[in-house]
């Protein structure tokens, strides 16, 4: 059993969420939520200068926490903030508590942190708030820390592509974490289904993703060559193990996942998105739910994607677009 199996869950479970059980909310509209929580958790984490490793253990921990308790019993900026925090100390990156608090209420609310008194009780409201979430967050997560990132698989597959694949595949696997992806697939997985999707937007589009998924077949699948850098070689060697068949359908539905998620947002707002917009879905992926609505249908979003263009392959990551969160039916009041 790999050290993240426990954590996967079927599509059905996918439907069948604490959010979705005890309250109206529908499957588009939780994931709508889980992705603008996981924008303003990559925002806290990018202004206090976290290592990206600290900040996708936080969005695991985010969407793994989802799966016990409600949307409604919890705000997503909470725990979002409590996550940020757990992982300052798990991930050997501290941050004092009150830093962390005076960020919060600073994305919040979009006053500047500078003008936020550490002394103040919006400050020490928030405080609390996260000591108390921790306490929940700790049992939801089962006191296991241990996470994957498809960013630490993808090193392995850059061998044998070049720097804009390897910004697109690197921006691909960050926007993953705003999709439900890690609850579904293992990081091999998602690595490979954002490397794919990357060569695709780097090389010679006339290829389908069908055909690069076919190179993942048993009899052709290994890792990138040392010594060919040619994507006619495909992504994998013969001297390393073949992805069993469903392997192979778990990525195609990966892809599919993905590419669904970037139809739904704002293209008119995000242009470089254009090109992803108009790749086919692979044909072999499973049938499943509609999981994003093109943004225009259900209101204005701001789980935004990141501009690959702008990705630069460092230890930080990149600083997400902005977004405000938004209230729950829990907490109207809430920003």
């Amino acid at each position: 059993m790999s050290e993240c199996s426990q954590w996967l869950f079927p599509i059905p479970t996918l439907l069948n969420t604490p959010t979705a059980t005890t309250s109206n909310v529908t499957l588009e509209k939780e994931l709508y939520d889980r992705a603008r929580g996981v924008e303003f958790l990559f925002r806290l984490g990018s202004s206090l200068a976290l290592p990206s490793s600290a900040i996708f253990t936080a969005a695991t921990w985010f969407h793994r926490f989802y799966m016990r308790h409600s949307m409604e019993d919890y705000h997503r900026q909470d725990v979002a903030a409590t996550c940020i925090f757990l992982a300052t100390k798990t991930e050997e990156c501290g941050r004092k508590l009150r830093d962390v608090s005076r960020v919060c209420q600073s994305k919040s609310t979009g006053i500047d942190v500078a003008k936020i008194s550490p002394d103040s009780q919006e400050v020490e409201d928030c405080q609390k708030m996260i000591l108390l979430t921790e306490e929940v967050l700790l049992e939801a997560i089962c006191f296991d820390f241990v996470t994957g990132s498809p960013h630490a698989e993808l090193v392995d597959l850059f061998d044998a592509c070049g720097e804009s694949c390897r910004d697109y595949a690197w921006s691909i696997a960050h926007d993953s974490y705003r999709t439900p992806l890690c609850l579904l697939y293992p990081p091999k997985i998602l690595a490979i289904a954002c490397y794919l999707l990357g060569q695709h937007m780097s090389e010679d589009p006339s290829t389908s993703l069908d055909d690069r998924i076919s190179r993942l077949s048993p009899s052709l699948l290994t890792p990138p060559s040392h010594n060919d850098a040619s994507p006619d070689v495909g992504l994998y060697t013969n001297d390393h193990p073949t992805l069993a068949k469903e392997e192979v359908t778990s990525v195609a539905d990966a892809l599919s996942i993905l590419l669904e998620f970037y139809a739904a947002q704002d293209q008119n707002a995000h242009p470089y998105l254009v090109p992803l917009v108009t790749i086919s879905a692979p044909s072999i992926a499973s049938t499943r739910p509609k999981f994003f609505t093109p943004v225009n249908q259900i209101g204005t979003t701001d789980s935004q994607t990141v501009d690959p263009s702008h990705i630069t392959n460092n230890t930080q990551g990149p600083s997400p677009n902005s977004s405000q969160g938004g209230c729950t039916p829990a907490q109207k009041t809430r920003p």
